[in-house]
């Protein structure tokens, strides 16, 4: 049975970044995400690295069964969960009252419901780790985590779940497996055309870092099993202070930059 690195979201962005960190780092990849056509052109540049081709699962991770049948799959198979890299989301921007209701519980599905349901159905596959080596579970969250979002308010609150329930579980699993929280502020990926319909966030302009930056700082960080990782000064900065704010202040800032 081989032993696997299992990145969701794994067709552009930040996830297919992160795919080319555990390739150099000599990992077997399972790449998922909705699209199989851009995995494949994600995979010919792994082989390219001369890295093992990764395996290829094309789901649909909002999809409730989508845990089942990625287990199913992989099982088919024959890998076993060394990794598991929770990178797939996205969210919108607009007051909740106006955005559309199925949108809006799709993010919950799957920022939060997916995120959950994959973390829980292999951990016992990451617990078992690989003799001394010890396998790890890495959930992106985002800046948003540290805030309330208006404006952007269930995608905030998404964030805000995956990063308490990150941080939970390292507590629970310290020794026994490494959780790692990469919570990336803006980065200039396919994530902001389709949270606001290809119109530019302002908070887009204040802090940006690149895919490649934050993916090779967050898996550095995850290898040493370090529980929050906020790669940039400027955000590192603003997630420290974000919670000692006024809350009306905080308000009102987060909903100007997300306008």
């Amino acid at each position: 049975m081989s032993l696997v690195t299992v990145i969701t979201g794994a067709s552009g962005g930040i996830g297919e970044e992160l795919a080319y960190c555990a390739a150099k780092a000599g990992r077997k990849i399972v790449l998922v995400a909705r699209y199989a056509d851009k995995m494949k052109a994600v995979a010919a540049k792994i082989v390219a690295l001369g890295a093992t081709e990764p395996e290829i699962v094309a789901l649909d991770l909002g999809d409730p069964k989508c845990g089942e049948e990625l287990a199913s799959a992989l099982k088919q198979k024959n890998l076993k969960v060394f990794e598991l890299i929770n990178n797939a989301g996205y969210g919108l921007a607009g007051p909740v009252e106006k955005l559309d209701a199925a949108d809006q519980i799709g993010i919950v599905d799957l920022n939060i419901r997916a995120l959950t349901d994959l973390t829980r159905r292999f951990l016992s596959e990451i617990i078992e780790g690989n003799g001394g080596a010890i396998g790890g579970v890495m959930n992106v969250a985002s800046t948003a985590a540290f805030q309330p979002g208006p404006n952007m308010a269930v995608y905030y609150a998404s964030k805000a779940y995956v990063l308490s329930f990150s941080e939970a579980i390292w507590y629970e699993l310290r020794g026994r497996a490494r959780v790692t929280c990469l919570c990336p502020g803006p980065v200039p990926t396919g994530f902001s055309d389709r949270a606001n319909r290809g119109r530019s966030l302002r908070l887009m302009k204040l802090s940006m870092t690149s895919a490649d930056f934050v993916a090779s700082r967050g898996w550095e960080r995850f290898q040493r099993g370090q529980r929050v990782v906020v790669p940039g000064v400027l955000n590192e900065i603003s997630s420290m202070f974000a919670p000692l704010m006024p809350k009306p202040l905080l308000l009102w800032l987060a909903s100007r930059l997300s306008r």
